[in-house]
């Protein structure tokens, strides 16, 4: 059953990879009326956490906000199987990166790095730095219970050059390339929704949550420095990326300081437009403060 469902999509993902950005867009204004509009697809969830992150906000300004966020949504969502049909110097001018230096100077002393980044614009399109600077990259990812669709995206994403590793074995193989002297650049996507379970609790957008400590327990265990990627739109298809530098020595910070300061530059990105982070994901779902609307 999973090989029949991926081949039937399959013909048509290929179709979507290879259409005109004017045909493509228009795609994703149609799809953006079918799930917004007819199904509604989360949008529960999605005014839900557009309240709480937003208080502030009348409904009006909130439901504007929504109504940005499943255009851009389905504009992601389309772009990420439009990287099957771009070559490498199409995506290079399609994600652009204003301070590589920053990257390639720490592979210059010997060094790997750990990109931090939110799911904020083309988060999925930052792979494509690996093409361009002298690191090996890989980026943690969760498998697809479909392994059809777990290979098809794996290629999508591995396809400028970087790898991925599954967020079951990231430890072990970050242990064994630190180990085997490989400089590598590890891309974290850090805005999950951790157990609560003796988690760190802290606030995002206002509200108590527990965030995700990984990116800095793994720079502290193998001494690595970390950065954060701002991703910011510059029209429908087109990004800018600039990385800012949160330490260069993790073991010399205090308890949560990398974390912390992941979470301030990316509730910075998210005021900034707040339409194009990803709203769908749950982000507030063991949140200290509630509220019904």
């Amino acid at each position: 059953m999973q090989a029949f469902v991926f081949y039937i999509a399959y013909p048509f993902l290929w179709l979507i990879a290879h259409l005109p950005d004017r045909c493509l867009y228009g795609l994703s204004d149609g799809i953006c009326l079918l799930i917004y509009r007819i199904i509604g697809y989360r949008k529960k969830v999605v005014r839900h956490n557009l309240t709480l992150a937003f208080p502030e906000k009348s409904l009006s300004e909130i439901k504007q906000i929504e109504a940005d966020f499943y255009h851009h949504f389905c504009d992601i969502f389309l772009e990420m199987i439009k990287t099957m049909g771009l070559s490498q110097a199409q995506m290079q001018q399609r994600m652009t990166y204003t301070n590589k230096a920053l990257i390639e100077d720490f592979y210059h002393k010997g060094q790997s790095v750990i990109i931090m980044c939110g799911h904020y614009n083309s988060y999925e399109w930052l792979l494509s730095l690996a093409s361009q600077i002298p690191h090996t990259s890989y980026a943690l990812y969760t498998p697809i219970t479909n392994r059809y669709f777990d290979r098809f995206i794996r290629r999508l994403r591995e396809k400028f050059h970087s790898y991925l590793i599954s967020r079951y074995k990231a430890i072990e193989e970050i242990r064994r390339l630190q180990h085997e002297g490989v400089r590598c650049a590890y891309g974290l996507a850090s805005d999950q929704s951790p157990s609560p379970h003796k988690a760190y609790w802290r606030t995002f957008m206002g509200v108590e949550v527990p965030v995700f400590t990984g990116a800095e327990r793994i720079a502290k265990q193998f001494d690595i420095p970390v950065v954060f990627c701002d991703i910011q739109k510059k029209r429908r298809g087109y990004y800018e990326a600039t990385f800012v530098l949160i330490t260069e020595k993790p073991t010399t910070t205090t308890a949560h300081e990398i974390t912390d300061t992941f979470t301030q530059l990316l509730e910075q990105q998210i005021r900034k437009a707040p339409h194009n982070y990803l709203w769908t994901h749950n982000r507030f779902k063991h949140a200290k403060t509630v509220v019904s609307f």
